[in-house]
């Protein structure tokens, strides 16, 4: 009876022994997947954590002005122009130039190098694709054309192939904001008016419509008339940061060098640029 006992005692033991090997194994795989989980919203929470940061640092870090410069030498005096793009930016076509107080054309300081040269980068497909070739939009800086007044072999008064402008004021039109530096020479007086017109095409809106003068080639090249601003400076007062503001549009198609002062049925064109200053150095 005693061994029955002893043997009763030791299976007993034994299956109390396997019970709690059951329950470490069930405690073992508890915290091995509870690990696991916390492991996962760790690491979810630090990928969260690093994207923000990298978010933030892109906010906060704006792209820099591009910096160019335009002329044929050093001389005059030393013209900063800052431009900041508008939410509407979106490759435009722009000129600079100066006239005198009386609205007479002294001398071009740097335009968009499509239109200084007659060649746009998209302007031929004999080779079935697009490749630079000659192309002339006379709608798109007409009133600097006029203002210039020097007529090509085509009759219009934009440059072309055959009669282009200088590369030392040619160049492209930056996609961002830029900081133009220019010398005006020592041919201009000391009192000058410094103006920009700007174009951008595709810019249909309510009033400047697809349909509204049909068959206008040169209109639909332009859209909404392209915008004239302007300053008048000092060539003595160094260092007085002045604004340049809208003072009209420019004719629609380029039949001529007009400048309409209502700017009511413009939108978009006055947000292509947001702030214009220049500044005499």
């Amino acid at each position: 009876m005693v061994w029955w006992r002893i043997f009763g005692l030791m299976i007993g033991i034994a299956k109390e022994n396997q019970n709690k090997m059951k329950k470490i194994k069930i405690l073992k795989r508890f915290l091995s997947v509870r690990s696991g989980w916390m492991i996962l919203g760790l690491g979810i929470l630090v990928a969260v954590a690093l994207s923000s940061c990298r978010g933030g640092k892109t906010a906060a870090e704006p792209m820099p002005a591009d910096a160019i410069s335009s002329g044929a030498d050093s001389t005059g005096a030393l013209l900063e122009i800052y431009f900041t793009r508008g939410k509407s930016h979106n490759h435009p076509l722009m000129v600079f130039w100066l006239e005198d107080e009386a609205g007479n054309y002294l001398k071009t300081l740097y335009v968009a190098r499509s239109i200084g040269k007659g060649v746009f980068s998209y302007g031929a497909t004999d080779r079935g694709a697009w490749m630079p070739g000659p192309i002339q939009r006379p709608a798109a800086l007409p009133y600097w054309g006029y203002k210039r007044n020097v007529k090509n072999e085509f009759g219009n008064y934009i440059p072309s192939p055959g009669m282009p402008l200088p590369d030392a004021i040619t160049g492209p039109t930056p996609p961002r904001d830029f900081i133009l530096k220019t010398y005006t020479g020592t041919d201009v007086p000391d009192q000058v008016v410094l103006k920009m017109e700007i174009n951008q095409t595709w810019d249909f809106n309510e009033f400047w419509t697809n349909g509204k003068y049909p068959g206008n080639t040169e209109y639909t090249t332009s859209c909404q008339p392209a915008l004239v601003y302007e300053a008048r400076i000092s060539l003595k007062d160094t260092g007085k940061e002045i604004t340049m503001k809208p003072i009209g549009h420019s004719h629609y198609d380029g039949s001529d060098g007009s400048l309409t002062p209502d700017l009511t049925t413009l939108t978009t064109a006055l947000d292509i640029a947001k702030e214009l200053k220049v500044v005499v150095r």
